[in-house]
């Protein structure tokens, strides 16, 4: 997979997103941690040298493209992810949905 991460940089460090970043376009970088497959979401524990954040990609908003990469991904792959942010409040983590 290969890709490159030129032209991409980080807005924010896993830990720095708030609640003064839900709903703005977060560009994050680092560690996959651990990946979960639930079918037709996928989350991803992301790392960075400031701590863990939980991402997680859904199908019908990604695309069979994006979704088929995300799936791929496995422990410690270094990844790129831009997405915007939200409060799930069940979870009391902070997310952030790929596009």
């Amino acid at each position: 997979m290969a890709e490159s991460m030129k032209g991409l940089k980080r807005s924010h460090r896993c830990t720095e997103v708030s609640n003064e970043n839900i709903g703005e376009t977060v560009t994050l970088m680092g560690w996959v941690q651990k990946r979960r497959n639930l079918g037709s979401l996928i989350f991803v524990d992301l790392r960075d040298r400031s701590g863990l954040i939980q991402l997680y990609f859904d199908e019908e908003t990604i695309g069979e493209e994006g979704f088929k990469k995300a799936a791929s991904l496995r422990a410690e792959f270094v990844i790129a992810v831009t997405g915007f942010c939200r409060n799930e409040r069940k979870c009391r983590k902070y997310k952030v949905r790929s596009f």
